[in-house]
């Protein structure tokens, strides 16, 4: 089994969900940022779930101090904070995912999964400057933080611009292949703002005029 860190002080929800991942995963539970960053300490783990904010501090504090420490172990974040600018924070400190509460534990463990896949070996990828997309699962490879995943409307996006690299899209454009009837064009500008912070804003560039294309990360 890989090794799981699960960080949640809600002592209910966090007896649940160990219970629950321990089927798949050999699970660490801690209720406070001191014990989980005494755990990360001594041990490695493969994947980390870290609830937000805790009695003792908000996790991205801990997650700052791992990316500091070149530290690439995937993590997921769950937060009952919902907003964007929450979101935003949150990937910005180096979480990998978020999910907020309350949550469906099917979707927690697909999204384990999907962070702990071993997509170089499984998955065909299309590069994308010096970053690797792999749209058949949703994930991108860093080459400076290891792997970051898509929401489905997110991977949607960016996979028709990675399928017409040359081609700008306008908002129209894609609003009509990526979203349902009745969104605005003001989504696609949403949702390209949640892949540039959560990957890199090279990553999908303005074309002045026209809309958006595929870009060149460094």
């Amino acid at each position: 089994m890989l090794s799981l860190l699960l960080l949640e002080d809600d002592q209910r929800l966090g007896a649940i969900t160990r219970d629950i991942l321990t089927l798949d995963w050999s699970v660490t539970w801690v209720t406070s940022l001191a014990d989980a960053r005494t755990a990360l300490t001594t041990g490695v783990f493969d994947v980390a779930v870290f609830d937000r904010r805790l009695s003792d501090g908000d996790s991205t504090e801990l997650i700052s101090w791992l990316r500091h420490r070149h530290d690439t172990m995937p993590i997921l974040m769950l937060t009952a904070l919902g907003q964007l600018d929450d979101r935003v924070s949150g990937l910005d400190a180096g979480a990998n995912d978020y999910l907020t509460k309350p949550f469906e534990f099917e979707e927690l463990a697909a999204r384990l999964r999907a962070l702990t896949r071993d997509y170089s070996s499984t998955h065909e990828g299309i590069d994308i400057g010096s970053w690797a997309y792999y749209p058949a699962t949703g994930a991108l490879e860093s080459p400076y933080t290891g792997r970051i995943l898509l929401t489905e409307k997110e991977n949607a996006l960016l996979n028709v611009l990675a399928s017409h690299p040359d081609t700008a899209f306008t908002r129209s454009q894609l609003l009509g292949r990526v979203f349902e009837h009745g969104e605005q064009e003001g989504t696609v500008d949403t949702y390209v703002h949640y892949i540039r912070r959560k990957a890199d804003r090279d990553l999908i560039q303005t074309v002045r005029g026209v809309g958006y294309q595929l870009g060149t990360p460094a």
